[in-house]
């Protein structure tokens, strides 16, 4: 089973990298661009054939280990194999 985490800065967190993004794309004449928000794709492989307990594993590995909930808010998805 797969778990895709989508974790991206809160909304009213300075992002410094998705401010540089912003303004480069601006300067390559993409003026309509209002804001870019850098974030991180994380893949997590694990050996999980319940999807109830997948969403739970995905949970508390975000909590522990991946998220910053301070700063950053995420999205999980499960894939089966």
């Amino acid at each position: 089973m797969l778990i895709k985490f989508f974790i991206k800065p809160r909304k009213g967190v300075l992002d410094p990298q998705g401010r540089a993004v912003t303004e480069n794309l601006r300067s390559l004449g993409f003026s309509d661009v209002k804001d870019v928000k850098v974030g991180k794709y994380i893949e997590v492989y694990v050996q999980q054939t319940d999807k109830e307990k997948a969403v739970e594993e995905a949970k508390q590995m975000a909590k522990k280990a991946l998220v910053n909930e301070i700063i950053e808010d995420y999205e999980f998805e499960i894939v089966e194999d």
